[in-house]
């Protein structure tokens, strides 16, 4: 590890602090219906948005109608999008004449778009037209974006009102979201990478001549506007396979401190957002505190198992001073790599810069267990608001059986029915991850697979899995997936991670709302001090090695054992 390595880290960290706060409070005016400087010339366009929909933003909904409305929309999405990659061949905005994707493919990809989790079975350069491409994935990354930042308003709004069984108005939430938030950030962003180097054409290829004189043809497409909102949205989804490891997508360390910068700036900006809403910034502070803290651990031990290198090549001969370069480009260091692996996969991202199967083995479980976490450090936009909340309800209720008094959050009593939705949100993520990677390891339909043998087979198989059940995205690099057994099966279980969690904690939402914000008493736990702060990062820390340690230790940890002792596969 070197001082560089360091500094590059604590640059985008200091980048994330300082953007944070202002994109915050402006998301909490956007949401609270206020007036901002983009209202003169958005606010028109919005109210004939809703105009034409025929929708009242002056109505809000109960937690039913706004899930049922959020289920509706999402189905809607994932129809459209199906159908377009059915129908790819006989569109427009097909240079390369790519044909029909498959009926498997097509719904692995658009069950995976639709809920946010981006997984790719394909390669995007070789499969997807512009038109898909553009009027296809780049809009669900738009939208499944906004969705989830409206389901954690709605949650916020239980916890800001009393008495009160309206939630917002979904229809107006994704919009505002859309129009004020997403589209003005990812225009600056697309516009910056285009100045930085990212194509954005609708070209098909160019033919270049190589330094040997040989003709290379290199796809080419409309890639800086979907990779502007695939990192602001936290979706993931690359223009080509390898993701942001192509240089057309992320060609220099300009744009790669840009990409990382918004993968996470947005999911800290909705802690401070959640904690304006609910009438006390301390409160969001606190759940970005728990974020920083657990994602800055994470990027350190990520860092220090790549620096330390791979013993095995070591003691081949091999100079191995820069660290474990094995699947990392080399326009980035080891440090940005780790710090990318960190920050896409507790912010629920899934985009990569460097090939997770590559890392070492401590390396790699530190992406893993970010995952198997919950993804709420910081989590997806949205997702990641609303998972740590899950995650602050749980720490209250411990907190509660400590003191002997009813546990209180925000001035919210929790009883026993929020505490049984909490606790069937949390299970969700473990049953469908242990439970689909043990079907997929169990039969000879999923063990052909990994690419290796032993441990890191095992681990490919269960990373993947803990990527489409916690919404993320990538990938260990080393899973032949597009088959109709992976692609069905990852499917489910992106269907699970998301919806599966999302109806218990709007039923949380739903619960909460009606009843009395109690002001704090003397006797109250507060929840903003370090005290508590301490306590969600020991009941997140202590869920995940609970659920998964045993899983872990088949897998990464015992791999880490075998390297030491010179053994590989």
């Amino acid at each position: 590890m070197t001082f560089v390595g360091w500094l590059q880290i604590a640059i985008l960290f200091a980048l994330v602090a300082l953007s944070a706060p202002p994109l915050g409070a402006f998301m909490a005016r956007v949401f609270q219906g206020e007036r901002t400087f983009l209202h003169p010339v958005l606010l028109p366009i919005e109210r004939t948005f809703y105009r034409v929909a025929g929708i009242d933003p002056a109505k809000g909904q109960d937690w039913r109608a706004y899930t049922i409305a959020m289920l509706l929309f999402s189905f809607i999405a994932f129809l459209v999008l199906y159908a377009m990659l059915r129908l790819q061949a006989v569109m427009p905005l097909n240079p390369a004449g790519l044909g029909p994707v498959s009926p498997d493919l097509a719904f692995n990809t658009a069950v995976s778009f639709v809920t946010n989790t981006n997984w790719q079975s394909y390669g995007g350069e070789t499969t997807m037209s512009h038109l898909s491409q553009m009027a296809g994935l780049t809009v669900q990354n738009f939208v499944s974006a906004a969705v989830g930042i409206a389901l954690a308003l709605a949650l916020t709004r239980a916890f800001a009102k009393s008495q009160s069984r309206d939630l917002g108005n979904f229809w107006v939430d994704v919009t505002r979201c859309v129009l004020y938030v997403l589209l003005p950030l990812s225009i600056v962003m697309a516009l910056a990478l285009v100045l930085l180097g990212v194509p954005q054409t609708l070209l098909a290829a160019a033919k270049v001549t190589t330094l040997e004189g040989a003709e290379q043809t290199l796809a080419m497409g409309p890639v800086a506007s979907q990779l502007a909102i695939k990192q602001l949205g936290t979706n993931g989804g690359g223009f080509f396979n390898v993701n942001s490891a192509h240089p057309f997508e992320n060609p220099n360390a300009w744009t790669n401190i840009i990409q990382t910068w918004a993968i996470i700036a947005l999911p800290f900006a909705l802690a401070l957002t959640f904690g304006r809403m609910v009438g006390d910034k301390r409160q969001g502070l606190a759940l970005a505190a728990v974020m920083a803290v657990l994602l800055s651990a994470a990027t350190g031990a990520a860092y220090w198992a790549e620096a330390a290198g791979n013993p095995i090549v070591a003691a081949s001969g091999i100079e191995t001073a820069p660290g474990n370069m094995e699947g990392k480009e080399v326009r980035f260091s080891v440090a940005s790599s780790a710090l990318w692996a960190a920050a896409t996969t507790g912010a629920s991202n899934g985009s990569v810069n460097a090939m997770h199967a590559s890392f070492t083995p401590l390396g790699g479980l530190v992406p893993l267990f970010m995952i198997q976490l919950g993804e709420v450090l910081p989590g997806g936009v949205g997702s990641g608001l609303y998972g740590i909340v899950i995650f602050a309800i749980l720490t209250v209720f411990v907190a509660g059986l400590m003191v002997g008094r009813t546990p209180e959050y925000l001035g919210k009593k929790i009883g026993a029915k929020e505490m049984k939705l909490a606790v069937l949100a949390i299970l969700i993520l473990p049953v469908a991850i242990l439970g689909f990677t043990a079907i997929a390891a169990s039969l000879d339909v999923g063990r052909v697979g990994p690419v290796n043998a032993g441990p890191h087979g095992y681990a490919e198989i269960l990373y993947a899995f803990s990527s489409a059940a916690g919404n993320n995205g990538s990938a260990f690099a080393g899973l032949t997936a597009n088959t109709p057994f992976y692609n069905v099966l990852l499917g489910i279980a992106m269907l699970l991670g998301r919806f599966a969690y999302i109806i218990p904690m709007m039923a949380i939402a739903g619960a909460i709302a009606p009843k009395i914000k109690a002001s704090p008493a003397a006797g109250t736990f507060p929840t903003h001090g370090g005290l508590f702060v301490g306590l969600v990062i020991g009941v997140i820390i202590i869920m995940g090695g609970l659920q998964f340690f045993p899983a872990l230790a088949l897998g990464p940890i015992v791999e880490h054992f075998m390297m030491h002792a010179g053994k590989t596969f």
